[in-house]
């Protein structure tokens, strides 16, 4: 109206313009183009342990691939009111407001092949925390005695760079590090089970304190292995060739 296209809209007008055109201008979603010179070789290293393959040679069975990461600043909201849980044609009621009992970082690692978690609630990430989920799965059988573990994880602080894979070899003379290319996260197969957290245990948020959200995140991590699966990684380096393949005249323009 403001620029004369139309004498007279109303909001419900506009709306089924927009619907029926198949506009959602309040939607979005974001992208980014890999940054990482080395973005092809080190996600195809990943997808190659996913497929049990390492420098193009089958992982024999004494070879194991952990995928492991920090899931930061999960918060304990306890609510005002008390949740009321859901009845016969009503949905469980959360009160708005909240108090904030503080916050873990959780540390998980899933073994990739076999289904097996394992994790850990820590006041803050950092090496010592790193280390000490680390020594959980390495002080075990069958890790214990492998020939190799491949330790799939991102380039926070915690992990960075060839200093970090080297004090972690010098502690675990069979454990390497393989980090993943920077902005790559959906690489990270320890992801998958931080969303499954989120849904199935992190919303609504509803915790009366800190101990009472760690027994619920150690409570489901024991459940979920009981009934868990490797999950079915389909994205191969074929699908990663073409990718970068149709991102490269994209990516090229932005940079010029």
């Amino acid at each position: 109206m403001a620029q004369g296209i139309v004498a007279q809209v109303s909001g419900t007008t506009l709306w089924r313009w927009l619907s029926a055109d198949a506009l959602r201008p309040w939607q979005h979603r974001s992208w980014i183009f890999p940054r990482d010179p080395d973005f092809a070789w080190k996600a195809g290293r990943i997808l190659d342990l996913y497929a049990r393959l390492w420098d193009g040679e089958p992982l024999q069975s004494s070879a194991f691939v952990i995928s492991a990461d920090e899931k930061t600043s999960v918060q304990a909201r306890r609510r005002k009111q008390p949740t009321l849980p859901p009845a016969a044609g009503r949905p469980m009621r959360v009160e708005h407001e909240y108090f904030r009992e503080g916050a873990w970082s959780y540390l998980a690692a899933w073994d990739v092949h076999r289904a097996k978690l394992f994790g850990r609630c820590e006041k803050k990430t950092g090496i010592a925390p790193t280390d000490r989920l680390m020594a959980e799965v390495m002080s075990q059988e069958p890790y214990r005695s492998a020939k190799r573990v491949f330790w799939i994880m991102d380039n926070c602080s915690a992990h960075r760079g060839q200093k970090a894979a080297q004090r972690i070899r010098s502690r675990w003379s069979n454990a390497l590090l393989v980090h993943t290319p920077i902005h790559a996260s959906w690489l990270n197969q320890i992801e998958i089970y931080f969303s499954i957290v989120q849904r199935k245990v992190l919303t609504p948020n509803d915790f009366s304190s800190l101990s009472h959200l760690e027994q619920c995140l150690m409570d489901f991590q024991k459940r979920y292995e009981q009934t868990a699966s490797p999950f079915q990684w389909t994205f191969t380096r074929n699908d990663l060739s073409a990718l970068l393949a149709k991102l490269q005249p994209h990516a090229a323009a932005a940079a010029a």
